[in-house]
């Protein structure tokens, strides 16, 4: 579904959501039923917000020059779990 911006010359501006393709080029207006024209507008594009920039901003940084790992950072390590068919195998 597309949302189509339609201009009433009495009631004003109103927005119809049809699927896209379909809009016609006279709607009825919903307040005084009189025959609106279609107005062609920019699409509605919001801002990103400021931590969605960011991690855009860092991901083109890294795509030119990726930082470099010299160690495996520190933190803690989670002990592993012998797999759980391990302890039905025959014992030497």
């Amino acid at each position: 579904m597309a949302t189509y911006e339609y201009l009433c010359s009495r009631c004003g501006s109103f927005d119809v959501k049809l699927a896209i393709g379909t809009a016609p080029r006279t709607y009825g207006c919903p307040v005084c039923a009189g025959a609106a024209r279609r107005v062609y507008s920019s699409p509605g594009l919001s801002p990103a917000s400021h931590a969605v920039a960011a991690l855009h901003d860092q991901e083109e940084r890294a795509r030119e020059a990726p930082a470099v790992v010299s160690e495996v950072p520190p933190g803690r390590r989670v002990p592993r779990r012998p797999h759980p068919a391990l302890s039905r195998l025959p014992r030497p």
